[in-house]
């Protein structure tokens, strides 16, 4: 009786949060969130059901001093609405979890305060597959959200067949990558495969511009084929630009000049430039990722300092862009999300500006024009950047089921996948 009325104080609270939009940050103190799976600060956070699989929770609080973070998980559908469930349906053990590990930085000229979490806790434990909504509040009360990120809970039931190809259509044959899924569910009950399964393909860990067709192309016997060139093509980009900032004193190569002060570092990146349409050239890159490490002997989490950074970039002609405005774009600005990566035109410089507060580290990003549209803001790549069939990204393909008569949605497919290195079914 106690666990059941716990439950029924607890759930409305739960649920009236459940609302948050995934991948937020909602307290402007909270900085260089990183989420990602033990000992890979370039992977996303992913686990397989009843393993001992483990993530990494990392995050900055600029204000200083010690606050008392909890975290807490929501059950969401394939379209990352909360499930109909109930708390203690998806989890085993608590409702929340205190974040107990922190450190205050020492050396930096910016203060702050890490914070370190080892996900899940043997405390609070996910039980069913599918999309988890982290949540991360301050005391203990779940209203007082300071950021939210998104993971994944695999039940590997399906293995999905990918394979990446040239597409057919003259007009995105040398822009785009097209995608040839098979699913094979003869361990699956799927009598409705158009309502019970979905699937999905994100570019480089980015869910503002996954493909999710609506139904399979093809259905043989217990083999769903996803084929068709008008759903499964999309941009492929170019690769990332970067911006070394593991040192504040020996400058990267893309670092024009500095202005440092008793209290803060100021970084001028040299000026960018739109990329030619089919010039092309390849490089390694992070395909949007960030990494946090420094060329000094400094623990990198709370010896890192942060500065700073101006960003600055030329249109055509020195002229503002008629149909959008730059954004800079990478794990570095939650995708274009904080309000500081839209840049603001300098009619007198003819550059477009932004700056952003950075800490040490390795960046990658790119620019896209964003456009309001009576549905939302709408961001496009290939303005600025340019789209060529031989750049390299990483994708990952995910699969989603829904029993007859059930309430959420199952992850049971999973498969990383470069457009590089594995053109063929794998």
């Amino acid at each position: 009786m106690r666990s059941l009325l716990l439950c029924l104080l607890l759930w409305p609270a739960l649920q009236g949060n459940a609302q948050r939009l995934p991948d937020e940050t909602y307290i402007s103190s909270i900085r260089t969130v990183k989420f990602n799976r033990t000992g890979d600060p370039l992977s996303y956070p992913y686990i397989l059901l009843n393993s001992a699989e483990t993530l990494d929770l990392d995050f900055d609080d600029l204000d200083g001093g010690v606050k008392v973070f909890y975290y807490s998980f929501v059950l969401c559908n394939a379209d990352w609405t909360p499930a109909q469930l109930s708390y203690f349906d998806y989890v085993k053990g608590y409702t929340q979890v205190r974040i107990s590990t922190y450190r205050n930085s020492s050396v930096s000229l910016q203060k702050y305060t890490h914070y370190q979490a080892r996900i899940p806790d043997r405390s609070c434990m996910p039980i069913k597959s599918g999309n988890y909504l982290l949540k991360v509040f301050l005391n203990g009360d779940t209203s007082k959200i300071a950021f939210t990120k998104r993971m994944l809970v695999v039940d590997p039931k399906v293995d999905p067949a990918v394979q990446i190809l040239q597409p057919y259509r003259q007009e995105i044959f040398q822009t785009h990558h097209r995608f040839n899924i098979q699913l094979d569910t003869r361990n699956m009950d799927v009598r409705y495969p158009q309502q019970q399964m979905q699937l999905k393909v994100l570019q480089n860990f980015r869910w503002d511009n996954l493909l999710q067709p609506k139904v399979p192309t093809f259905m043989r016997q217990t083999v769903l084929e996803y084929s068709n060139e008008q759903e499964m093509s999309m941009p492929a980009g170019k690769e990332f630009r970067w911006l070394n900032l593991r040192s504040f004193r020996l400058l990267g190569d893309r670092i024009l000049r500095q202005q440092n002060s008793d209290s803060s570092y100021v970084l001028f990146v040299k000026e960018d430039l739109p990329r030619a349409p089919k010039q092309y050239f390849y490089y390694r890159d992070l395909n949007g990722m960030f990494i946090n490490e420094t060329v000094e002997n400094i623990n990198p989490l709370w010896n890192a300092d942060y500065a700073t950074v101006k960003f600055y970039l030329r249109p055509p002609g020195s002229q503002p862009y008629s149909n959008g405005i730059p954004v800079i774009v990478g794990e570095l600005t939650n995708f274009g999300k904080l309000p500081e990566a839209v840049m603001q035109f300098n009619a007198e410089s003819g550059l477009y500006e932004a700056a952003l507060n950075l800490k040490q580290g390795y960046y990658d990003y790119h620019y896209e024009l964003m456009q309001q549209t009576p549905s939302g803001r709408k961001m496009y790549a290939s303005p600025i950047e340019q789209d060529t069939w031989e750049t390299e990204n990483n994708y990952m393909v995910l699969v989603y089921f829904r029993a007859l008569g059930g309430r959420y949605d199952e992850l049971i497919g999973f498969k990383q996948i470069n457009s590089q290195f594995n053109r063929n079914f794998r």
